[in-house]
């Protein structure tokens, strides 16, 4: 009897603990419903947000739209306005001239570095056409020189052929000033003979009694 009593008392122990339980978790269930409802509500409240916010954000991006197509075209007409300046013209001939230049230079370094390139084959070629131009040219030389040497032999021989008829240019002058100065001695002579003569034959008159 006592048996059954302490289970039964132990059963009902059991029961009222269970019943606690069950309203415990009531009390939770109802928190988180209540927990539930709330975030349900805030979030329908975000969700009108959100939804206004993409409203607004489409509409900032509308204007965004227009307002870059508007500078686009400003930009635009600033550079056709640009473009017709002659600073511009000649920057943009500059920058055409410059990217020329560096796609001539990629090629002659793509070239320079191909042992059968276009431009190693030119150089090539004109160095063959030097060396031969060279070799010429020292030809030509040989050959002056050569003609030099002929010509100075025969300028030496010149010399010596002038300096042998000066010699004897100057041994006829002294000739000539010999005779001219014994002829010019022997005109003095006969000038002062025929003075003499003239003197005594203008004697021989006076004496003679002779008019002249």
């Amino acid at each position: 009897m006592s048996t059954i009593l302490m289970e039964t008392k132990s059963t009902e122990k059991l029961i009222y603990q269970q019943e606690d339980d069950i309203d415990s978790t009531k009390l939770h269930c109802e928190t988180l419903e209540a927990h539930n409802t709330t975030l349900c509500v805030e979030n329908i409240r975000l969700k009108f947000e959100i939804e206004k916010a993409k409203e607004e954000f489409e509409e900032l991006l509308t204007k965004i739209s227009v307002y870059r197509e508007k500078i686009e075209a400003h930009a635009k007409m600033f550079l056709e306005a640009d473009s017709k300046l002659p600073v511009m013209s000649e920057l943009s001939e500059k920058q055409q001239m410059v990217k020329m230049l560096k796609e001539k230079k990629e090629e002659l370094m793509h070239d320079l570095q191909n042992p059968e390139g276009k431009i190693i084959k030119q150089v090539q070629r004109k160095i063959a056409r030097l060396e031969e131009e060279i070799s010429t040219i020292k030809q030509s030389i040989i050959a002056k020189n050569d003609m030099l040497e002929e010509e100075k032999k025969s300028h030496v021989k010149l010399r010596k052929d002038i300096a042998v008829q000066n010699k004897r240019c100057d041994a006829i002058l002294k000739r000539l000033h010999c005779q001219l100065n014994k002829v010019q001695s022997s005109k003095r002579q006969w000038y002062w003979n025929i003075q003499q003569m003239e003197k005594d034959a203008a004697k021989l008159r006076k004496r003679l009694g002779i008019a002249e």
